[in-house]
């Protein structure tokens, strides 16, 4: 039977039967089909999805649209913020494409079960138990109450030049929060142009551009403070140059290094990386 979901552009996908080659042109995602089980039926992924035997369609934001079609998908699965605009409006009229944009750790689950349903719509009266147990483990694992901050403030960059950080509408923020962890940015809007941002010029409208990832200079950093300094590896790698360089800013800090996908990677990854950020970062400033 089919079902009727609701991706996260608010956009109404048809599921007519469970789809059997998947393209994902997301990492997390390619990470979640396959942790539901469904890796036979992925025909095509990113060349930053750490799986081998599957043909690569480009990066994320480079996404070769006429490989995917060749492919011959019957669902893809992309990402607002990932997935170029351009790449996915050429793909929307040719083969159906699930969206996503969680910016929450239970829209990550959320997600997830979504996943869960488009793959298993037919032939079972239920998922298979391998896949109920994930499910359950995950909004079991969301369900916990936040950890109480300890006061622990964090400074999270993402990038060197420019120098940037995310903030408290972002999924990676949210991530923090679920262990006690404050964003030390969680208030700061980008603004546009850079100058701006920079406070050396006026803000102009940001006429609907992204304004969660703001562009900053070490000077403001000094001035909200925070207690660490969480570096993750990726999407940019932090050398022992910029370490210094953050340190400065920030001498009484903790720099703590994480696995970015801990804090990025949303769905099946979070149910474990939660645990993970909460030993490794209040578990940290604990002692």
């Amino acid at each position: 039977m089919s079902i009727k979901v609701t991706d996260d552009l608010g956009r109404a996908l048809v599921v007519a039967r469970p789809p059997q080659r998947i393209v994902s042109l997301v990492p997390s995602d390619t990470h979640n089909v396959i942790a539901l089980g469904a890796r036979d039926r992925l025909v095509g992924c990113t060349t930053y999805c750490e799986v081998d035997g599957i043909p690569a369609v480009g990066g994320t934001k480079n996404v070769d649209v006429e490989a995917v079609i060749a492919l011959q998908p019957d669902f893809v699965i992309a990402n607002q913020e990932e997935n170029a605009r351009k790449s996915l409006e050429a793909l929307a009229g040719r083969v159906p494409i699930l969206v996503s944009f969680p910016r929450r750790v239970e829209q990550g689950i959320s997600h997830l079960a979504r996943l869960a349903r488009i793959l298993f719509t037919e032939g079972r009266t239920k998922p298979p138990a391998v896949v109920e147990e994930l499910i359950r483990r995950a909004y079991e694992r969301v369900s916990l109450p936040k950890v109480p901050a300890p006061n622990v403030r964090a400074f999270i960059p993402i990038w060197m030049d420019p120098l940037m950080t995310i903030n408290g509408d972002t999924f990676g923020s949210d991530v923090l929060a679920h262990v006690g962890v404050e964003n030390a940015f969680g208030d700061r809007l980008r603004l546009y142009p850079l100058a701006a941002d920079l406070g050396k010029a006026a803000a102009q409208d940001p006429s609907g551009r992204d304004e969660r990832y703001p562009r900053i200079a070490l000077d403001e950093v000094t001035r909200r403070g925070a207690d660490l300094i969480v570096l993750p590896d990726e999407p940019h790698a932090f050398t022992a140059e910029d370490e210094a360089v953050l340190r400065g800013a920030l001498p009484k800090a903790r720099v703590i290094r994480v696995n970015g996908k801990d804090l990025f990677w949303y769905g099946a990854w979070t149910i474990d990386a939660l645990d993970r950020l909460g030993r490794i970062i209040v578990g940290d400033a604990a002692n």
